[in-house]
């Protein structure tokens, strides 16, 4: 059984269909991505899943129905996001963005903190996800001090601090330089190695063909193809969807050829 079954999935604004009936599964310790080009509902469909955004069809996580589960209740389960905006803390310092997101609100929790506001809470969980993403070093300066790398790695980290089993990543890789990217990309691939299941979506074709396990692709809101790197490396509606209706016959050659000769984790 996949860790994440989607079925049917559909996310409508009045009568713009963002999310068409698309379905995929994600396999327990895989790094999946999701593609598509500029509007083509790839935020939605995360929103979607998170129970952000109304949304029809099914939503099975580890063995459980979440179809109509509240986004609180889907991150207790273990379904955690992170945000293009990244909605830090500038005030607090890492650590304190992490603890922030380390233990999950309850009525315990809030007593405990009435009988010993000074407990110790969730602080393994923080200082494990810093050790991951090699971010001990800034973990006692704010937010503003750091690079955007940095930040975006903050972002993961505080994710991980919920101790999740998926952790869904929307646009870790905007803004950051080509070499930010190839680091994020190992940061990646490390925490599957550890055993983090990741969901990507980025627009950095590079990283996402270079450091998933299986990807797949939408465009206006449909699934339109699906599988290995190598695989979305070879297909012609990926190109076409890409480049859209100009000149295809020329630039979709072109594309073929950024598409093959990006190395990819097949």
């Amino acid at each position: 059984m996949a860790l994440l079954h989607a079925e049917n999935l559909s996310v409508s604004f009045g009568g713009l269909k963002a999310v068409d009936d698309v379905s995929m599964d994600i396999e327990q310790g895989q790094l999946v991505g999701l593609i598509g080009p500029n509007g083509a509902g790839k935020t939605t469909f995360i929103d979607g899943l998170t129970g952000f955004v109304p949304m029809k069809g099914k939503i099975v996580f580890d063995g459980r129905d979440l179809t109509s589960s509240a986004p609180h209740d889907r991150a207790r389960a273990g379904m955690v996001r992170t945000w293009q905006s990244l909605e830090l803390f500038d005030d607090l310092t890492v650590t304190e963005n992490l603890l922030v997101a380390a233990e999950k609100a309850s009525i315990g929790g809030f007593l405990a903190d009435l009988v010993r506001p000074s407990r110790n809470k969730g602080r393994a969980s923080v200082d494990e996800a810093l050790r991951r993403l090699d971010l001990s070093d800034v973990a006692e300066r704010v937010p503003g001090e750091l690079s955007q790398g940095q930040r975006k790695l903050v972002g993961v980290a505080r994710a991980l601090a919920a101790r999740p089993k998926l952790v869904l990543m929307d646009e870790p890789a905007a803004g950051l330089d080509t070499a930010e990217s190839q680091e994020l990309g190992r940061r990646l691939r490390s925490l599957v190695g550890d055993g983090t299941t990741v969901f990507l979506i980025d627009h950095d074709m590079g990283l996402v063909l270079g450091v998933c396990d299986y990807i797949y692709v939408i465009e206006f809101g449909r699934l339109i193809a699906e599988g290995t790197p190598a695989q979305i490396r070879r297909d012609e509606r990926v190109v076409a969807a890409y480049l859209g209706d100009q000149d295809k016959s020329e630039q979709a050659g072109q594309a073929k050829e950024v598409l093959e000769a990006t190395p990819g984790h097949d």
